[in-house]
Protein backbone atom coordinates (compact mmCIF):
# COMPACT_ATOMS: atom_id res chain seq x y z
CA UNK A 1 0.00 0.00 0.00
CA UNK A 2 1.52 3.32 -1.14
CA UNK A 3 0.83 6.52 0.80
CA UNK A 4 1.49 10.22 0.19
CA UNK A 5 1.25 13.10 2.67
CA UNK A 6 1.64 16.84 2.19
CA UNK A 7 2.28 19.75 4.55
CA UNK A 8 3.38 17.65 7.52
CA UNK A 9 6.67 17.88 9.39
CA UNK A 10 8.60 16.48 12.34
CA UNK A 11 9.72 19.33 14.62
CA UNK A 12 11.53 17.46 17.39
CA UNK A 13 12.74 14.03 18.49
CA UNK A 14 13.77 12.98 22.00
CA UNK A 15 14.94 9.54 23.10
CA UNK A 16 14.76 8.42 26.74
CA UNK A 17 16.99 5.50 27.80
CA UNK A 18 17.42 3.95 31.25
CA UNK A 19 20.62 4.80 33.12
CA UNK A 20 21.12 1.11 33.84
CA UNK A 21 23.68 -0.11 31.29
CA UNK A 22 24.64 -3.80 31.26
CA UNK A 23 27.52 -5.28 29.25
CA UNK A 24 27.23 -8.55 27.36
CA UNK A 25 30.15 -10.12 29.26
CA UNK A 26 28.40 -9.47 32.58
CA UNK A 27 25.46 -11.63 31.49
CA UNK A 28 27.26 -14.32 29.47
CA UNK A 29 27.33 -16.73 32.43
CA UNK A 30 23.51 -16.66 32.57
CA UNK A 31 23.21 -18.51 29.28
CA UNK A 32 23.21 -22.26 28.86
CA UNK A 33 26.25 -22.10 26.53
CA UNK A 34 30.04 -22.04 26.95
CA UNK A 35 31.16 -18.45 27.51
CA UNK A 36 33.68 -18.73 24.65
CA UNK A 37 30.88 -19.49 22.16
CA UNK A 38 28.82 -16.61 23.49
CA UNK A 39 31.72 -14.20 23.05
CA UNK A 40 32.12 -15.35 19.43
CA UNK A 41 28.41 -14.68 18.91
CA UNK A 42 28.87 -11.22 20.39
CA UNK A 43 31.47 -10.34 17.76
CA UNK A 44 29.38 -11.64 14.87
CA UNK A 45 26.11 -9.98 15.91
CA UNK A 46 27.60 -6.75 17.22
CA UNK A 47 26.41 -7.21 20.79
CA UNK A 48 28.08 -5.05 23.43
CA UNK A 49 25.79 -3.44 25.98
CA UNK A 50 22.14 -2.62 26.44
CA UNK A 51 19.94 -0.37 28.54
CA UNK A 52 17.31 -2.09 30.67
CA UNK A 53 14.82 -0.87 33.27
CA UNK A 54 14.33 -2.20 36.78
CA UNK A 55 11.35 -4.44 37.57
CA UNK A 56 9.20 -1.49 38.66
CA UNK A 57 9.58 0.83 35.67
CA UNK A 58 6.77 0.93 33.10
CA UNK A 59 6.21 2.54 29.73
CA UNK A 60 4.30 5.47 31.22
CA UNK A 61 7.25 6.31 33.50
CA UNK A 62 9.66 6.69 30.58
CA UNK A 63 7.16 8.69 28.51
CA UNK A 64 6.16 11.04 31.33
CA UNK A 65 9.84 11.64 32.14
CA UNK A 66 10.58 12.60 28.54
CA UNK A 67 7.55 14.84 28.20
CA UNK A 68 8.22 16.58 31.51
CA UNK A 69 11.79 17.25 30.36
CA UNK A 70 10.52 18.92 27.18
CA UNK A 71 7.81 20.89 28.98
CA UNK A 72 10.16 22.11 31.73
CA UNK A 73 12.78 23.03 29.12
CA UNK A 74 10.11 25.05 27.27
CA UNK A 75 10.64 22.93 24.16
CA UNK A 76 7.01 21.78 24.25
CA UNK A 77 3.89 23.61 25.40
CA UNK A 78 1.61 20.98 26.92
CA UNK A 79 -1.51 23.06 26.19
CA UNK A 80 -0.74 22.83 22.45
CA UNK A 81 -0.82 19.01 22.36
CA UNK A 82 -3.96 18.01 20.44
CA UNK A 83 -3.29 14.27 20.17
CA UNK A 84 -1.17 11.70 21.98
CA UNK A 85 -0.32 8.48 20.13
CA UNK A 86 1.44 5.72 22.04
CA UNK A 87 3.00 2.79 20.17
CA UNK A 88 3.83 -0.03 22.58
CA UNK A 89 3.66 -3.79 23.06
CA UNK A 90 4.26 -3.56 26.81
CA UNK A 91 1.43 -1.37 28.15
CA UNK A 92 1.06 -0.61 31.85
CA UNK A 93 -2.30 -2.43 31.94
CA UNK A 94 -4.75 -4.31 29.74
CA UNK A 95 -6.98 -1.30 30.43
CA UNK A 96 -7.16 1.66 30.68
CA UNK A 97 -5.05 2.78 27.71
CA UNK A 98 -1.56 3.80 28.78
CA UNK A 99 -1.83 6.99 26.68
CA UNK A 100 -4.71 8.08 28.94
CA UNK A 101 -2.56 7.37 32.00
CA UNK A 102 0.18 9.58 30.56
CA UNK A 103 -2.34 12.33 29.80
CA UNK A 104 -3.64 12.18 33.37
CA UNK A 105 -0.22 12.19 35.01
CA UNK A 106 0.80 15.26 33.02
CA UNK A 107 -2.49 17.10 33.50
CA UNK A 108 -3.03 17.58 29.78
CA UNK A 109 -6.23 19.12 28.47
CA UNK A 110 -9.34 16.99 28.02
CA UNK A 111 -10.07 18.33 24.53
CA UNK A 112 -7.64 15.94 22.84
CA UNK A 113 -7.22 12.44 21.42
CA UNK A 114 -5.32 9.71 23.28
CA UNK A 115 -4.61 6.51 21.39
CA UNK A 116 -2.71 3.28 22.10
CA UNK A 117 -1.46 1.21 19.14
CA UNK A 118 -0.11 -2.32 19.63
CA UNK A 119 2.81 -2.47 17.22
CA UNK A 120 6.48 -3.36 17.43
CA UNK A 121 9.51 -2.72 15.27
CA UNK A 122 7.57 -1.00 12.45
CA UNK A 123 5.71 1.12 15.00
CA UNK A 124 7.55 4.38 14.41
CA UNK A 125 6.43 4.40 10.78
CA UNK A 126 2.89 3.33 11.70
CA UNK A 127 2.79 6.08 14.33
CA UNK A 128 3.91 8.72 11.85
CA UNK A 129 1.25 7.57 9.39
CA UNK A 130 -1.40 7.89 12.12
CA UNK A 131 -0.09 11.32 13.14
CA UNK A 132 -0.17 12.58 9.55
CA UNK A 133 -3.78 11.41 9.17
CA UNK A 134 -4.86 13.11 12.40
CA UNK A 135 -3.26 16.34 11.22
CA UNK A 136 -5.70 16.37 8.29
CA UNK A 137 -8.27 17.64 10.82
CA UNK A 138 -8.52 21.43 11.18
CA UNK A 139 -8.72 21.17 14.98
CA UNK A 140 -5.49 19.17 15.29
CA UNK A 141 -2.29 21.15 14.85
CA UNK A 142 0.25 19.27 17.00
CA UNK A 143 0.54 15.54 17.59
CA UNK A 144 2.94 13.93 20.04
CA UNK A 145 4.00 10.46 18.95
CA UNK A 146 5.29 8.28 21.78
CA UNK A 147 7.12 5.06 21.09
CA UNK A 148 8.02 3.02 24.15
CA UNK A 149 8.69 -0.54 25.26
CA UNK A 150 10.15 -2.30 28.29
CA UNK A 151 10.54 -5.68 26.62
CA UNK A 152 13.37 -6.74 28.95
CA UNK A 153 10.61 -7.41 31.49
CA UNK A 154 9.02 -9.90 29.07
CA UNK A 155 12.23 -11.56 27.85
CA UNK A 156 13.97 -14.44 29.63
CA UNK A 157 17.39 -13.43 30.95
CA UNK A 158 18.50 -16.99 30.10
CA UNK A 159 17.56 -16.66 26.43
CA UNK A 160 20.71 -15.87 24.44
CA UNK A 161 18.64 -15.48 21.25
CA UNK A 162 16.77 -12.45 22.54
CA UNK A 163 17.95 -11.05 25.86
CA UNK A 164 21.37 -9.68 24.77
CA UNK A 165 19.78 -7.53 22.09
CA UNK A 166 16.65 -6.31 23.85
CA UNK A 167 16.76 -2.70 25.06
CA UNK A 168 14.23 -0.56 26.89
CA UNK A 169 13.55 3.01 25.80
CA UNK A 170 10.98 5.64 24.90
CA UNK A 171 10.91 8.40 22.32
CA UNK A 172 8.90 11.59 21.94
CA UNK A 173 8.39 12.83 18.38
CA UNK A 174 6.50 16.07 17.77
CA UNK A 175 4.62 16.15 14.47
CA UNK A 176 2.90 19.28 13.17
CA UNK A 177 1.27 20.87 10.16
CA UNK A 178 3.78 22.36 7.77
CA UNK A 179 3.73 24.81 4.88
CA UNK A 180 6.21 22.92 2.72
CA UNK A 181 4.69 21.13 -0.26
CA UNK A 182 7.51 18.57 -0.38
CA UNK A 183 5.62 15.27 -0.30
CA UNK A 184 6.25 12.50 2.20
CA UNK A 185 6.07 9.06 0.61
CA UNK A 186 5.42 5.84 2.45
CA UNK A 187 4.35 2.23 2.10
CA UNK A 188 3.29 -0.51 4.47
CA UNK A 189 2.58 -4.22 4.39
CA UNK A 190 1.33 -6.78 6.90
CA UNK A 191 1.21 -10.57 7.08
CA UNK A 192 -0.60 -11.99 10.09
CA UNK A 193 -0.13 -15.55 8.83
CA UNK A 194 3.47 -15.26 10.09
CA UNK A 195 2.52 -13.68 13.41
CA UNK A 196 4.06 -16.47 15.48
CA UNK A 197 7.54 -15.59 14.20
CA UNK A 198 7.75 -13.00 17.00
CA UNK A 199 5.33 -13.71 19.82
CA UNK A 200 4.75 -13.81 23.56
CA UNK A 201 2.51 -16.91 23.65
CA UNK A 202 1.01 -16.60 27.14
CA UNK A 203 -0.35 -13.80 29.27
CA UNK A 204 -3.25 -12.69 27.09
CA UNK A 205 -6.75 -14.14 26.99
CA UNK A 206 -5.89 -16.79 24.37
CA UNK A 207 -3.48 -18.39 26.85
CA UNK A 208 -3.88 -16.82 30.31
CA UNK A 209 -0.96 -16.82 32.74
CA UNK A 210 -0.74 -19.84 35.03
CA UNK A 211 2.04 -21.36 37.17
CA UNK A 212 2.74 -23.66 34.22
CA UNK A 213 3.13 -20.86 31.65
CA UNK A 214 5.68 -19.12 33.88
CA UNK A 215 8.05 -22.11 34.09
CA UNK A 216 11.34 -21.82 32.22
CA UNK A 217 11.97 -24.62 29.78
CA UNK A 218 14.41 -25.50 27.02
CA UNK A 219 12.38 -25.40 23.82
CA UNK A 220 15.06 -27.22 21.85
CA UNK A 221 17.56 -24.49 21.00
CA UNK A 222 19.49 -24.51 24.27
CA UNK A 223 17.83 -21.33 25.55
CA UNK A 224 15.54 -21.22 28.56
CA UNK A 225 12.30 -19.30 28.32
CA UNK A 226 8.72 -19.57 29.50
CA UNK A 227 5.54 -19.18 27.49
CA UNK A 228 5.25 -15.71 29.04
CA UNK A 229 8.55 -14.62 27.47
CA UNK A 230 9.31 -13.21 24.05
CA UNK A 231 9.84 -16.02 21.55
CA UNK A 232 11.66 -15.27 18.30
CA UNK A 233 12.31 -17.54 15.34
CA UNK A 234 15.67 -16.01 14.46
CA UNK A 235 16.14 -17.77 11.12
CA UNK A 236 12.66 -16.80 9.94
CA UNK A 237 13.17 -13.18 11.01
CA UNK A 238 16.49 -13.02 9.14
CA UNK A 239 14.94 -14.45 5.97
CA UNK A 240 11.96 -12.12 6.28
CA UNK A 241 14.19 -9.05 6.49
CA UNK A 242 16.48 -10.07 3.63
CA UNK A 243 13.57 -11.07 1.39
CA UNK A 244 10.94 -8.41 2.03
CA UNK A 245 12.79 -5.18 2.86
CA UNK A 246 14.88 -4.62 -0.32
CA UNK A 247 11.89 -4.80 -2.71
CA UNK A 248 9.79 -2.66 -0.36
CA UNK A 249 12.41 0.11 -0.31
CA UNK A 250 12.97 -0.18 -4.06
CA UNK A 251 9.22 0.18 -4.61
CA UNK A 252 9.21 3.27 -2.37
CA UNK A 253 12.04 4.90 -4.32
CA UNK A 254 10.33 4.14 -7.62
CA UNK A 255 7.00 5.44 -6.30
CA UNK A 256 8.63 8.68 -5.10
CA UNK A 257 10.82 9.02 -8.21
CA UNK A 258 13.91 9.33 -6.03
CA UNK A 259 17.22 7.65 -6.78
CA UNK A 260 19.00 5.67 -4.08
CA UNK A 261 22.00 8.00 -4.34
CA UNK A 262 19.80 11.01 -3.49
CA UNK A 263 19.01 9.64 -0.04
CA UNK A 264 21.31 11.01 2.65
CA UNK A 265 20.73 8.25 5.21
CA UNK A 266 18.85 4.98 5.44
CA UNK A 267 17.74 5.08 9.07
CA UNK A 268 16.41 1.57 9.56
CA UNK A 269 15.13 -0.39 12.53
CA UNK A 270 18.03 -1.95 14.45
CA UNK A 271 17.72 -5.74 14.94
CA UNK A 272 21.49 -6.35 15.10
CA UNK A 273 24.68 -5.37 13.27
CA UNK A 274 24.99 -8.64 11.33
CA UNK A 275 21.49 -8.44 9.88
CA UNK A 276 21.87 -4.79 8.89
CA UNK A 277 25.23 -5.33 7.21
CA UNK A 278 23.76 -8.20 5.19
CA UNK A 279 20.80 -5.98 4.29
CA UNK A 280 23.07 -3.11 3.24
CA UNK A 281 25.12 -5.49 1.09
CA UNK A 282 22.00 -6.84 -0.54
CA UNK A 283 20.71 -3.33 -1.27
CA UNK A 284 24.15 -2.01 -2.31
CA UNK A 285 24.06 0.77 0.27
CA UNK A 286 27.31 1.95 1.93
CA UNK A 287 27.48 1.11 5.64
CA UNK A 288 28.09 4.79 6.44
CA UNK A 289 24.67 5.62 4.99
CA UNK A 290 22.92 2.82 6.93
CA UNK A 291 24.06 3.03 10.59
CA UNK A 292 24.04 -0.27 12.49
CA UNK A 293 25.41 0.73 15.91
CA UNK A 294 22.28 1.04 18.04
CA UNK A 295 22.12 -2.53 19.37
CA UNK A 296 25.79 -2.34 20.40
CA UNK A 297 25.17 0.81 22.44
CA UNK A 298 21.56 0.56 23.63
CA UNK A 299 19.96 -2.69 22.52
CA UNK A 300 17.02 -3.24 20.19
CA UNK A 301 14.21 -1.11 21.62
CA UNK A 302 11.57 -2.18 19.12
CA UNK A 303 9.71 0.85 17.70
CA UNK A 304 12.08 3.24 19.50
CA UNK A 305 15.10 2.04 17.52
CA UNK A 306 14.59 4.41 14.55
CA UNK A 307 14.24 7.56 16.70
CA UNK A 308 17.28 6.38 18.68
CA UNK A 309 19.15 5.85 15.41
CA UNK A 310 18.41 9.46 14.46
CA UNK A 311 19.15 11.08 17.83
CA UNK A 312 22.35 9.06 18.39
CA UNK A 313 23.88 9.23 14.92
CA UNK A 314 22.68 12.64 13.70
CA UNK A 315 21.85 14.41 16.96
CA UNK A 316 22.52 18.14 17.03
CA UNK A 317 23.14 18.18 13.27
CA UNK A 318 19.39 17.71 12.86
CA UNK A 319 18.84 21.11 14.50
CA UNK A 320 20.98 22.88 11.91
CA UNK A 321 20.76 20.75 8.78
CA UNK A 322 18.07 18.98 6.76
CA UNK A 323 18.40 15.46 5.42
CA UNK A 324 16.48 13.27 3.02
CA UNK A 325 15.90 10.13 5.09
CA UNK A 326 14.64 6.72 4.11
CA UNK A 327 13.11 5.12 7.19
CA UNK A 328 12.24 1.43 7.41
CA UNK A 329 10.77 -0.66 10.20
CA UNK A 330 10.11 -4.38 10.22
CA UNK A 331 9.08 -6.89 12.84
CA UNK A 332 6.20 -8.35 14.81
CA UNK A 333 2.90 -8.70 13.06
CA UNK A 334 4.55 -9.37 10.73
CA UNK A 335 4.61 -5.72 9.70
CA UNK A 336 7.02 -3.86 7.45
CA UNK A 337 6.97 -0.25 6.32
CA UNK A 338 9.21 2.38 4.79
CA UNK A 339 9.05 6.15 4.35
CA UNK A 340 10.92 8.83 2.44
CA UNK A 341 10.87 12.10 4.35
CA UNK A 342 12.85 15.33 4.60
CA UNK A 343 13.76 15.94 8.24
CA UNK A 344 15.76 18.78 9.72
CA UNK A 345 15.95 22.15 11.45
CA UNK A 346 14.43 20.49 14.49
CA UNK A 347 13.73 22.26 17.77
CA UNK A 348 15.44 19.39 19.58
CA UNK A 349 17.11 16.08 18.76
CA UNK A 350 18.54 14.63 21.95
CA UNK A 351 19.01 11.55 24.14
CA UNK A 352 18.42 11.76 27.90
CA UNK A 353 18.71 9.18 30.68
CA UNK A 354 15.91 8.10 32.98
Amino acid sequence: MNLTFLNKKITGILTVVPKNEVKFEDEAANYNFPIEKSIRLKKIMGYNKHRIVDEETCVSDLCVYGLEHLIESKLLNKDEIDALILITQTPDYFLPPTSNIIQGRLGLKQDMICMDVNQGCAGFLLGLIQAFMLLEQDSIKKVVLLNADVLSRKTSSKDRNSYPIVGDAASVTVVEKGDNNTPIFGNIKMDGSRGDTLIIPAGGLRMPSTPETSKLEDTGDGNLRSKENLTMDGASVFNFVQTEIPPMVNDLLEFSNVKKEEVDYFMFHQPNKFMLEKLADRMEIPYKKMPNNIVANFGNSSSVSIPTNITFNLGKNMQEESYKLCLAGFGSGLTWSSMLIEVGNLGFCDIIEY
